[in-house]
């Protein structure tokens, strides 16, 4: 499938995901977070305690397969990037953590999201926030500009990694810290679910594995990689996200059990990295 039929599949699908967000309907995983709390990869990423400070609407938008304000050890005073940032929820969240005098910036390159993102601010009476149009292979902020990478399962719907990850590493200052949630994969994958473009917009057939993941961050310049399983999807999580995709749900489950997992995936921009790192290796 070609990167802009990707593109144009995810644009959709987040669209009308947040139009229906006021009936509790839809999901880039194939369900409402809000509607079915059983679902393996929405469910259950935030707590109360985070949550009943947001809008209904923000957590109800809320498409991701983890939590990375949680993991990310955001400080006072820091300048976070959200890529893919939806409703708006782990922006809210990192603005609340990093303060007054820090600040977080959300990207997304649908306007719905945009707009429903802007109204959950408004009604957090979050100051330190801004949502941006545009691309995550197309970062539109400066080099060297923020502290924080974070993204929501968002990664692995790009049909260019490379791209994204050379561009979050170019806006990151020396010593800046990459640090998203994602779904990965161990092992061979059926073709069946790699080829699926619906399967690619529900979170699953664009995941890269533990160590291409890796391999990408390094040969962009970052350093001191990790990746931390959160979740990890047996065949009846599996054969839940599989049924009404078309394929022979029965004869792929057992094939992708304990394959798929959601990650907290770390790295570091090094001290003193200059952007010039994070240009294409056309000769390595």
């Amino acid at each position: 499938m070609s990167e802009i039929n990707v593109k144009e599949a995810v644009r959709s699908k987040y669209s009308q995901a947040a139009l229906r967000v006021g009936s509790q309907a839809g999901s880039c995983c194939g369900t409402s977070a809000a509607r079915d709390r059983s679902f393996p990869i929405t469910s259950n990423l935030y707590n109360d305690a985070q949550t009943a400070a947001l809008p209904e609407t923000a957590v109800l938008a809320s498409l991701g397969c983890g939590n990375p304000t949680a993991l990310a050890q955001l400080a006072p005073g820091e300048i976070v990037l959200d890529l893919g940032s939806g409703g708006g929820i782990d922006v809210l969240l990192s603005a609340r953590r990093v303060g007054p005098s820090g600040k977080a910036y959300g990207l997304d390159m649908t306007d719905e999201m945009l707009a429903l993102a802007r109204e959950n601010q408004q009604k957090a009476g979050i100051e330190n926030a801004e949502f941006l149009k545009g691309e995550i292979e197309h970062i539109p902020l400066p080099d060297d500009s923020v502290d924080v990478v974070i993204s929501n399962c968002v990664i692995n719907l790009s049909g260019d990694k490379d791209r994204v990850i050379r561009e979050a590493f170019r806006v990151l200052k020396p010593g800046g810290r990459f640090a998203v949630s994602d779904v990965v994969t161990r092992g061979e994958v059926p073709a069946e679910i790699r080829h699926d473009l619906l399967l690619w917009v529900g979170c699953i057939a664009g995941a890269l594995t533990d160590a291409e993941y890796s391999e990408k961050l390094a040969r962009a310049g970052f350093e001191a990689i990790g990746i931390e399983p959160t979740r990890v999807y047996n065949v009846e999580d599996a054969r839940e996200f599989l049924t009404g995709k078309g394929i022979d749900v029965d004869a792929l489950a057992p094939q992708v059990d304990g394959k798929f997992m959601s990650a907290f995936v770390r790295a570091m921009k090094p001290l003193g990295q200059s952007k010039e790192r994070s240009g294409p290796q056309c000769c390595s």
